[in-house]
């Protein structure tokens, strides 16, 4: 069976993942790469590209559907909420760490920085939510593979850059730096999980649904409903996080919703019971809306539309 993937390193560990699960399986794959619009235009910020909404999804659909592809390994914060029925997430896999990382030029931690020191990220919700927390500092764009973001962190272009945990951890990267608390970064959708995709009714959609994780497609299920009636798409400044309690009778979710500039923002943070938790997640998302949220989402969208329009130019197609 081929596995499609982007052709990051980090895009690359996670086929290559997927690849020995299913070999203990008794299944052969091999890996293609494919390279997306969201790979080919690093000169701008990622909801530049495509409306930046699945700008790493669309094309790998578009190749299974063609068939050229049997098997595709997303990140799966990257899948927009709303998905083709032909292609299924047939598995989530166990998760990794889900929160953002501050990886900063001298070790300095988040509270310590001094003033107007550069933040480097290519996320609308972390720009905001470091907007909130630190207002003081200056935050910028920041594209590249991990590879490039790192070289830019030791030339000194940026004070500090935030990443996800997780995308370090799969690289088996051992750095030191600063795990930020969900609290005052609830992280984006997903974050810290893998999907595989298949088409529906296919031998590879039995052989990949093996690799399911149960408890983890629960909770990152609960992370889309709680914004699915939000809008906005997946660039706008959303947070969703859902954690099992340790008895594993409760989840505990926490969502946001913020400006563009941080200085406005709705939130829930509370325990729901595991049974009927898709239900309790639903009637917490339409909170969010009556709560102002989708306003909020439908503002940053269309900030972020302007934006690029007026931009637009200023690139060389």
């Amino acid at each position: 069976m081929i596995i499609g993937t982007r052709g990051s390193q980090l895009a690359l560990a996670q086929a290559e993942n997927v690849a020995r699960l299913l070999k203990e399986q008794g299944v052969e794959t091999s890996i293609k790469i494919i390279k997306t619009s969201g790979d080919r235009f690093t000169d701008r910020p990622l909801h530049a590209v495509s409306g930046g909404v699945g700008a790493f999804v669309r094309e790998l659909d578009d190749v299974m559907l063609a068939g050229e592809i049997d098997i595709a390994v997303h990140s799966m914060k990257d899948m927009p909420t709303i998905r083709p029925q032909a292609l299924p997430t047939v598995a989530v896999l166990k998760r990794d760490t889900p929160f953002d990382f501050l990886l900063t030029y001298d070790g300095t931690p988040l509270d310590e920085l001094p003033e107007q020191s550069i933040i480097g990220t290519s996320s609308l919700r972390r720009t905001a939510q470091i907007k909130r927390y630190r207002p003081d500092l200056i935050t910028q764009d920041l594209r590249g593979n991990i590879d490039t973001r790192l070289r830019k962190l030791r030339e000194g272009q940026y004070d500090g850059i935030l990443l996800a945990k997780a995308g370090l951890e799969r690289m088996g990267w051992e750095l030191e730096g600063e795990i930020l608390s969900p609290d005052f970064f609830c992280p984006s959708p997903n974050q810290g999980t893998v999907a595989v995709v298949t088409r529906a009714g296919t031998e590879a959609e039995d052989a990949v649904s093996r690799l399911d994780h149960t408890e983890s497609r629960i909770v990152t299920e609960i992370e889309r409903i709680l914004i699915a009636e939000l809008g906005g798409g997946c660039t706008t400044p959303v947070g969703s996080y859902a954690e099992l309690t340790p008895d594993k009778q409760e989840i505990h979710v926490r969502a946001e919703v913020l400006s563009l500039d941080g200085r406005e923002a709705v939130s829930i943070n509370e325990f729901i019971p595991m049974r009927g938790g898709l239900e309790q997640a639903r009637a917490l998302g339409h909170r969010l809306v009556e709560m102002g949220g989708r306003r909020l989402a439908e503002e940053a969208l269309l900030q972020i539309s302007r934006n690029a329009c007026d931009s637009e130019n200023s690139y060389d197609y």
